[in-house]
């Protein structure tokens, strides 16, 4: 036979129809038996790996023990409050040349600001000159800010000195020409038998004889702020400071994370910004009303962080984060359910911190 006969003679091979009277039913019942065998393996390894995880989770400590918090529902954005763009086309100025400047002073055309590595600089004619510095160390990380200090707020004063709070020393008063830096307040010295752990913001009379000043915490420092928030510690204080006398008094106690504070132009309230709770409280230091205290404004559409005075009369309140409505607030959502920021806390605390 040719090899062309040869390649005549022969048949496509023709595709086989396997029914279910063949040997499918066998194939069928293995496919099905693995898949099951996989499901049971996977399942009891899932089992095996989570009960383990969540019985450790719960022997583990939270580092913060929350408190139930109750909000009202977040105001609309709306009108008013829709948000816009409009601080995005703000001129950026020391773009890159400053680090986390909390608070801003000035004196005539000069400004001054405090940074996250514990400085006190000036900012004139386009050149940053620092005038102070509060601590020493690398000042890279947040660990370091004990040793460096973390300057916040900072104020003019009528002789024109600059008044500045650093969360871990105290409050201090900074001559600016000289390049001196006096301490007025340590925050090793307790405060009718409670430390201030957190320094904060501060707001001083135009004569200059009383400085108004928060104690965000006894408990939590400023690298712990978080921790401060998700806890709902009630252990913040508004204070006054008599620069004649040298004593300091708490006027308002149990706020939750007290942070930007303001005298009123007529000096008879200041205003203080309670973080945690999105609303603003008012103390009366002069006045029919003096030594009361009340509601400001709440139920904010975020929540504030400093407070400053507006040319119109008002007050400008810079917010840390938004209360999203329409949309979701997560610290809306974990205040009422403390067993969830436990458990995060118990998980991914190290993560977070």
């Amino acid at each position: 036979m040719s090899e062309v006969d040869g390649l005549r003679q022969r048949r496509p091979l023709r595709p086989q129809i396997v029914t279910d009277d063949g040997q499918a039913p066998a194939a069928k019942d293995g496919s099905s038996f693995s898949g099951r065998v996989f499901r049971v393996t996977f399942l009891m390894l899932a089992v095996s790996l989570t009960v383990p995880l969540l019985g450790a989770m719960l022997l583990l400590d939270s580092p913060i023990d929350p408190q139930p918090l109750s909000f009202k529902e977040p105001p609309l954005l709306l009108g008013v409050l829709q948000p816009n763009t409009k601080l995005q086309q703000a001129e950026r100025l020391f773009e890159d040349q400053l680090i986390g400047p909390e608070s801003i002073a000035n004196i005539g055309d000069v400004m001054f600001t405090g940074t996250a590595d514990g400085r006190i600089v000036k900012l004139e004619n386009g050149e940053v000159e620092t005038i102070a510095r509060f601590g020493s160390g690398p000042c890279k990380t947040r660990d370091d800010e004990p040793a460096c200090g973390r300057l916040l707020g900072i104020r003019a004063g009528p002789n024109g000195t600059l008044f500045v709070a650093d969360a871990y020393k105290g409050l201090f008063e900074v001559n600016p020409w000289k390049r001196e830096v006096k301490l007025l307040i340590s925050s090793e010295i307790p405060i009718e038998g409670r430390k201030m752990s957190f320094v904060n913001d501060l707001t001083i009379t135009q004569d200059g004889k009383k400085i108004y000043f928060t104690d965000s915490s006894s408990k939590w420092q400023r690298r712990d702020y978080l921790l401060l928030v998700m806890e709902g510690t009630d252990d913040g204080r508004l204070l006054e400071y008599d620069m004649e006398t040298k004593e300091v008094k708490v006027l308002l106690d149990q706020l939750r994370f007290p942070n930007g504070v303001q005298l009123s132009p007529e000096e008879d309230f200041v205003l203080v910004a309670e973080t945690t709770m999105a609303r603003i409280r008012r103390f009366y230091v002069s006045g029919l009303m003096k030594g009361g205290a009340d509601l400001f404004v709440e139920n904010l559409p975020g929540f504030p962080d400093n407070i400053r005075p507006s040319s119109s009369g008002g007050y400008w309140v810079g917010m840390a984060t938004i209360r999203s409505n329409p949309g979701f607030s997560m610290l809306d959502f974990l205040s009422e359910r403390p067993y969830i920021k436990r458990m995060i806390f118990k998980g991914l605390g190290k993560y977070l911190l």
